[in-house]
């Protein structure tokens, strides 16, 4: 009652900060006439004068008015589009780092235009994220041109580019890509051996569109870079060829509710009779049960035209998000294998990860991060809690007038198609559009199939037809269109009422005239005037017919409104809420009238696996009969609830993602910056860093130049390390009388070759002194001898270290987690076993690290300068072609969630890891999370033992 009175009072958080963006869309109203008065060539000016005062110190704020009225005068003048002022709140909410929720045809695309432009004015770079290629380019190529006209670059990051034309488009002022394409691009530059060749600039500031799809939606599976293996692909069609002969219920239990299913007894019995296995959980068969257990998951989780399609011989994941198809997208750990081996494709061979990162861990290393979609609202709760982000809710331009009607349930999906397409059809007839939602391939073409029995036309879009998307989405608001679509979710392309008049053409006429070659063969000019005099004609013809089809459109648009406008018919309710909002809000964009309705069975997925046993009480009670219908607000909220509960789940897997991708996070962050130190060296090039407060995210950005000479402070750092590694080792007390001198003597020539006594060395601290200053002078003498070739020859022997012993640890982590879930029956909590066990392996690996380092470095043969130069560049060869075949290799889609049993080396890696923490390294960073090294933080009053 008291938050109701306070609410009435003083209004909601949206409310007040509704009225606090009008007072600032006053502001920018009062600029239109000084921006009308312009010349075009003043613009670019504008924005140069702005570049320079904000380089010159003045806060980008102090812009913000007089750039967002200078945008929308843009805009105006180029594509004919002036920003309305709901655009500018939702420009306004996007600068405050927010995510403005906007209804589908509100504009959102160049709304982010305002944002986007400010915050290129800091040259630091502007990122606007969109789900698929088609959006990335189509924006780019839009807005792009109102970023020209302002004097600012735009770059598009495309699947098909080369390293030279990334790096082009992420060093211009506003960049488009899709969001894999950036995680991506992180993961490949982190694997790169020369620091020119790294893509991406800082992580400074991104637009995610459809962020909800994006950051939610997406964000359960991580993006993994992986290499093959050398592992045979036979044992997959073994394996492959006795699954059939299971029996559901008899030989394994299928829980379709978590995607889980798992082996009876029987099963199991089975199994070993006819693979000849005498006990399929022994130690020795535990790659024979991974086998199994895949194998298992394909044939019975994994269905054809719902989570994959085969096309030219090859298995190809469908987005369960958008039904597009994901090209070169593997899911790992071996399931895709068994899944080539059920269709009776050519098997690949498994994957071992090289670099991998969560969506979640990814855009929260921006230092200013920002969405829209058009449904954010319900998932507020989560945008808050992972990434800091507010939800506001911004008004429409004109008020909504579509009609939702209530949900209708019939017994049998069979039924249910037969309603829908008799209503279809009675909608056909009266030239009502129609945009029709299934949730799978296979749906829509059950829908399909239906139609053309009563003989009504329509269009399908799917995996199977999305070079179409474009043009079918364009015209589904035509006078008695049918358009049956898998999923709404970031089609980018705005249903119009009577149809797109400008895409009517472009299919009619096909593209403009190409022209020719620069010059001929010979090297001669070629004659432009017939490629002109065409191309002149193109555009005539193009904007004549334009006109005629808008004449047709317009007329059109009177009709389809007469009839009630675009009709969105459901066929089943998503997991998600969201994703049926998306659907709904294709319909009734600004103004426009509308209507939608959800037909249901009792046999859809939603409801057999999460609503069955409420609901079908619920139609017990009702009292339905074979072939009735019923709608009813109970029903709605009863299948409402089994959305919440779907989506409850899915935020755990998020959630559990997180919390374990957390520890890596860590880890990675750790070893890429390492990584860049150790490349940027004598490179002369600013070395950009961020660090971030975990409590209150406050990022703090540092720019400096890494000599050679703080190069040599890190060899010599990790030297340091690696002597105290040693002596921890066989001299760990104070007193010489405990020490081990014969194993230390050989340690001593093992690792750093040489010959050394330590007779009457008095105390630990002279010992490694000792140690340290024989390697030291061995290290100056090979310095004075080859100058920079030999710190160039370290540079590249370091960073292969890095890279060997950082794939092992993934490996190693990879397995862990696997098995890590086993911990939960020793009453010990997994997460916090994970952490603990992670740290201190990566503490172990960081040791490795320095010590297989310098006992490398200490075996260089001085020979000749040539030499050295020689194996330096032999060595950059080699591990640009390793990093060549890395990024070469697969993209794995789906992250490896915890599976029941770790093979033996996770058991091993495990075991190794349970063991006493190590001894953190004096030059690591110290495990309170300062950011410090150890010896300046918590180590430094350490007391020797």
């Amino acid at each position: 009652m008291i938050e109701w009175t306070l609410k009435k009072l003083i209004g909601t958080k949206n409310e007040r900060e509704l009225k606090k963006a009008r007072l600032k869309i006053a502001r920018i109203n009062e600029l239109e006439p000084r921006m009308k008065a312009l010349q075009d060539e003043d613009f670019a000016r504008e924005t140069a004068r702005m570049k320079q005062e904000i380089q010159n110190g003045r806060p980008l704020d102090d812009f913000l008015f007089e750039a967002f009225a200078i945008t929308r005068e843009a805009a105006r003048r180029v594509i004919g589009q002036r920003h309305y002022d709901v655009q500018l709140i939702g420009g306004l909410f996007l600068h405050e780092g927010c995510i403005a929720e906007m209804r589908t045809g509100e504009g959102k695309t160049l709304t982010a235009t305002l944002p986007s432009y400010l915050n290129a004015l800091s040259g630091r770079g502007v990122h606007v994220v969109t789900v698929n290629d088609y959006l990335a380019r189509r924006d780019a190529e839009w807005m792009g041109r109102v970023y020209k006209f302002l004097g600012m670059t735009t770059g598009c990051v495309l699947h098909e580019l080369s390293d030279k034309q990334r790096q082009e488009s992420y060093r211009s002022d506003i960049t488009y890509g899709q969001n894999n394409e950036f995680g991506f691009d992180y993961l490949r530059d982190n694997m790169k051996f020369r620091l020119q060749d790294y893509v991406q600039r800082e992580l400074n500031y991104a637009i995610v569109d459809e962020v909800d799809s994006i950051l939610i939606d997406e964000a359960r599976t991580p993006l993994i870079i992986s290499g093959p293996t050398e592992d045979s692909t036979d044992k997959y069609l073994t394996v492959d060829k006795v699954i059939p002969g299971l029996v559901p219920d008899q030989d394994y239990t299928l829980d379709e509710k978590h995607r889980a299913v798992a082996l009876t007894d029987d099963g199991i019995d089975k199994l070993q009779r006819k693979l000849g296995v005498g006990n399929l959980y022994a130690p020795d068969e535990i790659e024979t049960l991974h086998h199994v257990e895949q194998a298992l998951r394909a044939h019975t989780l994994y269905k054809r035209d719902k989570d994959y399609v085969v096309k030219d011989g090859e298995v190809q994941i469908v987005d369960e998000f958008t039904g597009r198809l994901m090209p070169g997208r593997r899911w790992s750990d071996g399931l895709h294998q068994a899944i080539e081996a059920k269709e009776g494709v050519k098997i690949e061979n498994e994957n071992q990860t090289l670099a991998t990162v969560s969506f979640q861990n990814y855009f929260r290393m921006y230092s200013k991060l920002s969405g829209m979609t058009g449904t954010a609202d319900t998932e507020a709760e989560e945008f808050a809690k992972i990434y800091n982000l507010d939800v506001r809710v911004v008004p429409t331009n004109r008020p909504a007038v579509r009609r939702d009607e209530q949900d209708v349930v019939y017994k049998t999906e069979r039924e249910k198609f037969e309603a829908v397409a008799g209503q279809i059809e009675e909608l056909h007839k009266a030239g009502q559009p129609v945009l029709v939602g299934t949730v799978s391939i296979a749906k829509s073409e059950v829908v399909a199939n239906f139609l053309k029995k009563r003989g009504v036309p329509h269009n399908v879009l799917n995996a199977k037809a999305h070079q179409r998307e474009a043009d079918i989405v364009a015209q589904a608001g035509r006078k008695g269109a049918v358009t049956i679509s898998t999923n709404m979710a970031g089609r980018g392309t705005d249903i119009l009422l009577g149809g797109n008049a400008e895409v009517m053409t472009k299919s009619a006429m096909g593209p403009p005239p190409e022209p020719p070659l620069s010059s001929s063969a010979d090297g001669e000019p070629v004659d432009l005037t017939a490629y002109q005099a065409a191309l002149a004609d193109y555009e005539k013809r193009f904007a004549e017919t334009t006109a005629k089809n808008e004449e047709l459109t317009k007329q059109e648009r009177q009709e389809v409104m007469a009839a009630g406008g675009l009709f969105i018919i459901g066929t089943e309710r998503h997991e998600s809420r969201r994703v049926d909002n998306q659907l709904r809000g294709r319909a009734g964009r600004q103004g426009d009238p509308g209507a939608s309705r959800f037909f249901l069975s009792l046999e859809d997925d939603l409801m057999r696996i999460f609503g069955s046993e409420r609901i079908q009480s619920l139609m017990e009670r009702l009292g339905m009969e074979e072939g009735e219908v019923i709608e009813h607000i109970w029903l709605s909220r009863a299948i409402e609830s089994a959305q919440k509960r779907v989506e409850g789940h899915n935020f755990d897997i998020r959630k559990n993602l997180l919390e374990y991708d957390d520890v890596m996070n860590q880890q990675r962050r750790t070893i890429y910056k390492l990584r860049r130190q150790v490349l940027a060296s004598g490179a002369g090039v600013p070395l950009v860093e961020y660090e971030e407060d975990l409590k209150t995210r406050v990022k703090t950005r540092s720019e400096r130049v890494i000599t050679w000479a703080d190069f040599r402070e890190m060899v010599l750092d990790a030297m340091d390390d690696a002597v105290v590694s040693l002596t921890d080792t066989y001299a760990a007390t104070r007193s010489s009388d405990t020490w081990d001198i014969e194993a230390l003597s050989a340690a001593v020539k093992e690792s750093f070759n040489l010959e050394m006594s330590f007779e009457g060395t008095g105390n630990r601290e002279e010992l490694q002194e000792q140690i340290y200053q024989a390697a030291e002078k061995v290290f100056t003498a090979r310095e004075q001898e080859f100058s920079e070739d030999f710190m160039r020859f370290l540079q590249y022997r370091y960073l292969a270290t890095i890279d060997q012993l950082w794939k092992d640890h993934l490996l190693a982590m990879d397995h862990l987690r696997q098995g890590i879930g086993l911990r939960g029956y020793g009453q010990k909590d997994p997460k916090q076993e994970y952490k603990k066990e992670g740290y201190q392996g990566f503490i172990q690996m960081l040791a490795a690290i320095k010590t297989q380092f310098v006992s490398q470095m200490m075996r260089v043969q001085a020979r000749s300068a040539s030499s050295a130069a020689e194996e330096t560049a032999r060595i950059q060869r080699q591990l640009a072609q390793q990093q060549k075949k890395a990024v070469e290799g697969r993209a794995d889609a789906e992250g490896k969630l915890a599976e029941p049993i770790a093979p033996p080396v996770a058991q091993r890696a495990a075991s190794a890891a349970s063991s006493d923490a190590p001894r953190v390294g004096r030059n690591d960073p110290c495990p309170c999370g300062s950011g410090r090294k150890y010896k300046k933080c918590h180590g430094a009053n350490e007391a020797n033992p």
